[in-house]
């Protein structure tokens, strides 16, 4: 029995006040997909996905979830969002546990106050992302990284279908970014369907199913990581990442054949179908 995606965009186009940045987009999501979208600032990848999540213009195209013409589409709780925020604010006192409480909102009347299960879903939460010892502390006291995970716990306190994460490991450093990619990893082991918009792919080794590159307001790579690293490969001029004798540290800016690839701070392994550090220039 086929499986119908959870995503299908044909021909679409998402921009602002009626003006496409990012058009001709044609794509699936399917079940228990961890797609990492990447691109340079400024490719149109972040106004794709807040046009996936219904927070800018849809243009044109077409745009279904979960097999609904995205203008009628009501269910949006079965999307989970991750948003691009480091910390969380520090104006209003609060503890972990009523931060991610508040991912059970949209499941009840305004008026009810969190039941048994919801204080269920809430303790599994945390407990998915490692936090379930720091439930009552306030999150003020929680370093980055930790506010990411309560950010991630708070969405999946509402039960999505799908998680749509900006950045999930970036602003932090690199022991948190690794605590990080173990949730991730846990999530996807569990069967949970995941786009991740990152610049930091060495953390997602061996997580991520599938990749797509945007550049220029366009999809211009999907398909899966191995395929990507032969690609950057070739972009480079044959030079294995992965070699012995040349990595993309040591090529000048100005070397035949070298092209700048979606980032400058990662570069595929293609030999191994897993990323590798190279040719960080900030």
């Amino acid at each position: 029995m086929s499986v119908s995606p959870i995503l299908r965009l044909r021909d679409a186009a998402f921009g602002y006040d009626g003006r496409a940045v990012v058009s001709g987009v044609s794509l699936e999501v399917n079940p228990g997909e961890i797609i990492a979208v990447l691109g340079p600032n400024g490719s149109g990848k972040s106004t794709l996905m807040r046009g996936i999540l219904g927070l800018n213009d849809h243009v044109s195209g077409q745009v279904e979830l979960f097999g609904t013409p995205a203008s009628s589409f009501k269910a949006r709780t079965r999307i989970g969002y991750v948003p691009q925020r480091h910390t969380l604010s520090a104006s209003v006192r609060a503890t972990v546990e009523e931060v991610v409480e508040v991912g059970r909102l949209p499941h009840r009347p305004w008026y009810r106050r969190a039941d048994a299960e919801d204080r269920r879903l809430v303790t599994a939460a945390l407990a998915e992302v490692g936090l379930a010892d720091r439930s009552r502390d306030d999150v003020a006291t929680l370093s980055g990284g930790q506010h990411r995970r309560v950010l991630i716990a708070r969405a999946l306190a509402a039960q999505p279908d799908i998680l749509v994460m900006d950045e999930p490991t970036a602003g932090v450093d690199t022991a948190s970014q690794e605590v990080l990619a173990e949730v991730l990893e846990r999530l996807a082991a569990s069967g949970v369907t995941m786009i991740i918009v990152t610049h930091e792919i060495e953390a997602l080794h061996g997580i991520v199913t599938r990749i797509v590159e945007v550049a220029h307001g366009a999809v211009t790579f999907d398909g899966p990581p191995a395929r990507y690293g032969e690609r950057v490969s070739a972009s480079l001029g044959g030079v294995s990442l992965g070699g012995h004798d040349h990595h993309a540290e040591d090529l000048p800016h100005h070397a035949p054949g070298y092209a700048r690839g979606p980032f400058d701070d990662a570069r595929f392994a293609p030999d191994h179908g897993r990323f590798r550090e190279g040719d960080r220039r900030g």
